[in-house]
């Protein structure tokens, strides 16, 4: 097993919905959306390698001495303030970027240079070019897989990301969210991501297990002003999450080939009773890394039709190379267009019903 088909087993996509419109079934205090997933022995054995081999990359990282000084000083402010941090029981920035009301659905672009099972892709843009791409085809969020080996990114793309974003300030679309979606381990990774500008990181629940650990980051990241996205692979998980402080949800973890996987991503997160003044669930799901172009477009849709608020997408926005027809930035407005399963089809490059100028054929040309 590679160990970007290791990442893609663990962490995933998850959702959001309008500060003003969260969809009720995130919002009301006890979930209820049909049957329950499976149980996930397997990832958690994995997990448990994963996050051993990242903490060796952490502790290597922290004897070297390349922590910067701005890096150090988050890390001492975090442990000052983590005791003292009390959640917010309203939506935060990122979590109200992600949303847009009900009946859509937001797109967060994970960067990457390696997909899945197939290494390192030559033609991928470098985060300069890419990142006012995303934002001008009507991405809601950037994430960045900041681990070399499995993403082929380090922290220096987020930085590159963040920085580029700011320069779309006052203008139409703005900036958007840059997200960490490295494997989390250690509280110097919640600080060095501060340090270059992004405004969440990414948990899995799978990786860090059943401990103090998933409530105490999500507690260093608000002592620096920055959320979490909590990775979860089951109802149980999706249930400790919430009850940890978790606002915003990854749903992952799911066989992908799977007829029914969305009504699958929605189990995950059935009967979840959401404490008194906690903040409104945000939940989300990946889109199916082994799918098709196409495919992964009308996952997005039926994410959206079944009231998931966003989807992250990653290896299809980058695996029909620079071809004008297959353009990231295509995908991701094929993803967000109104065009519905029930009356399209984006294999389709024609048809009558809603949407229908709107198949992902057309929005490609």
């Amino acid at each position: 097993m590679t160990l970007e088909r290791l990442r893609v087993l663990l962490i995933v996509a998850a959702s959001c919905t309008t500060v003003d419109s969260f969809s009720p079934q995130w919002n009301s205090r006890c979930i209820s959306l049909g049957s329950s997933s499976s149980s996930s022995s397997s990832l958690n054995a994995i997990g448990v390698l994963a996050r051993k081999a990242k903490e060796m990359e952490i502790k290597k990282y922290i004897e070297s001495g390349e922590m910067g000084d701005t890096t150090s000083e988050l890390l001492q402010k975090m442990k000052d303030g983590v005791e003292s941090v009390v959640m917010s029981s309203e939506p935060g920035p990122v979590q109200r970027a992600l949303t847009k009301r009900k009946g859509t659905i937001s797109i967060v672009a994970e960067y990457k240079r390696k997909l899945a099972d197939s290494g390192f892709v030559d033609d991928v843009f470098d985060p300069e070019v890419l990142s006012p791409t995303f934002r001008e085809f009507g991405a809601s969020g950037v994430a960045v897989l900041a681990d070399t080996r499995m993403g082929g990114c380090d922290y220096s793309d987020i930085e590159i990301f963040a920085k580029e974003q700011q320069t779309a300030k006052g203008d139409v679309p703005g900036p958007m969210p840059v997200l960490n979606t490295d494997l989390i381990v250690d509280e110097v990774q919640i600080a060095r991501s501060v340090a270059c500008g992004a405004s969440a990181v990414m948990l899995n629940y799978g990786l860090l297990g059943s401990g103090e650990k998933l409530p105490h980051f999500i507690k260093c990241a608000a002592a620096l002003g920055i959320e979490t996205i909590v990775a979860v692979s089951s109802n149980e998980q999706s249930q400790a999450a919430v009850n940890a402080g978790a606002s915003i949800l990854l749903v992952t973890g799911l066989d992908v080939d799977s007829a029914d996987i969305v009504n699958e991503k929605l189990a995950i997160v059935q009967n979840i009773s959401i404490p008194d003044n906690h903040a409104p669930l945000c939940i989300g799901a990946a889109v199916s890394n082994s799918a098709q172009n196409k495919e992964e477009v009308e996952e997005a849709w039926k994410c959206r039709d079944a009231g998931f608020n966003f989807v992250m997408v990653a290896d299809s926005l980058y695996r029909g190379g620079n071809d004008p027809t297959e353009h990231c930035g295509a995908v991701i407005r094929s993803m967000s267009a109104k065009s519905s399963v029930k009356w399209a089809s984006a294999k389709s490059m024609s048809g009558k019903g809603e949407g229908a100028r709107e198949y992902l054929g057309d929005i490609m040309m």
